[in-house]
């Protein structure tokens, strides 16, 4: 690969319970298939959190690995079976590495690949963007940016891909529906951004900080209230709760405790967050007559393309700070103590030999 250096900088997962270190890595050489993407920007997640927290044996990852999977980035070499049209183009990266082949593959559902059982692609199992370059598999796992700005595109591609297809399965419930929002970070932002393109008729917004209920005000919500209770009161009809739709973007057990207040008949659940919450699966229960539940997972390829267009168009666009690949612990410091607005960026700096 001429003009390319010979090692970057990568921050790694070298052991469980430890902090990533940043360490210096050959770059990879692509073959086949693969394609290397010189990394524009890469989004930091409480995921990746929860990753670095992980007790030895929990996740079926084997270290060390790079984490980082909200990547967008420029490709600029590829194996001898991708093609060299792919060169000098710039791509979000679909951080689901699936087979490929499968029948949920095939039509479509990557998100639900059974193989996704172990490693599940960018960052999580497998050498993600947190980078200065990014090895990619196959180009079925890009999705063409050109003319978007990577920084405000790489947190879409799981944040806003993750919200759109939480709300894809509801779009024919949405007009004129009332809609509750628990949470109102880097996910429910970016949910309300969504909705307010699709019409409800009223959407409730929950979040106990100020300056989260604020920005729901701005981004369209009907009403912005602290607490799941208040959003109850404010959805009681003469017959009881009254809500078409509740996504969960936190999934305690304080707010998935509170879906029988909030949710009224055939009303339909998207649990996103996993903070610990539980549900209880019965008919005849709690919860009304012809009421739905679902925990949906990321997103398809087909999902990202349509958030790349949205933020394209302007139409959806995420909060962020930007990081250099050095400050990149710091940032995850700051990502666990709640002081991060929105969402983080890492940019990482041109390589020097």
């Amino acid at each position: 690969m001429t003009g390319l250096p010979a090692t970057m900088r990568a921050l790694r997962l070298h052991a469980w319970g430890v902090p990533p270190a940043l360490v210096e890595v050959p770059v990879p050489q692509p073959v086949g298939e693969e394609v290397l993407l010189r990394v524009e920007a890469a989004g930091l997640c409480h995921s990746d959190l929860h990753v670095m927290d992980a007790a030895e044996g929990v996740l079926p990852y084997e270290l060390p690995f790079t984490l980082g999977h909200e990547v967008v980035g420029t490709v600029v070499a590829t194996g001898d079976a991708a093609g060299d049209d792919l060169v000098g183009g710039r791509y979000a990266v679909h951080g689901i590495w699936a087979c490929g082949s499968c029948r949920r593959c095939r039509t479509g559902r990557e998100n639900h690949c059974p193989s996704l059982s172990g490693p599940v692609g960018a960052g999580l199992g497998r050498d993600g963007g947190l980078a200065d370059f990014v090895l990619v598999p196959s180009a079925r796992h890009l999705v063409d940016a050109e003319g978007v700005d990577p920084v405000a595109l790489a947190p879409l591609t799981d944040a806003g891909l993750t919200a759109f297809h939480a709300l894809r399965p509801h779009r024919e419930l949405l007009a004129g529906a009332r809609v509750v929002v628990v949470g109102v970070g880097g996910l429910g932002h970016l949910a309300l951004q969504l909705l307010a393109a699709a019409g409800p008729a009223e959407v409730v917004a929950v979040d106990p900080r100020p300056e989260a209920r604020e920005l729901a005000a701005r981004l369209g919500a009907t009403r912005s209230v602290g607490s799941v209770l208040d959003a109850a009161a404010l959805v009681a009809g003469a017959g009881g709760p009254d809500a078409d739709l509740v996504l969960d973007f936190v999934g305690s057990p304080e707010t998935v405790g509170a879906l029988p207040s909030l949710v009224g008949p055939g009303g339909q659940v998207a649990l996103v967050g996993s903070a610990g919450g539980r549900i209880t699966v019965a008919k005849g229960a709690e919860l009304p007559r012809g009421w739905g539940v679902a925990a949906p997972f990321w997103g398809t390829r087909d999902d990202l393309e349509a958030v790349v267009a949205l933020a394209g168009a302007g139409l959806l666009h995420a909060e962020t700070e930007t990081h250099s690949l050095d400050d990149a612990p710091a940032a995850y410091d700051r990502l666990r103590t709640g002081a991060v607005s929105g969402r983080a960026v890492v940019v990482p700096t041109p390589h020097s030999d």
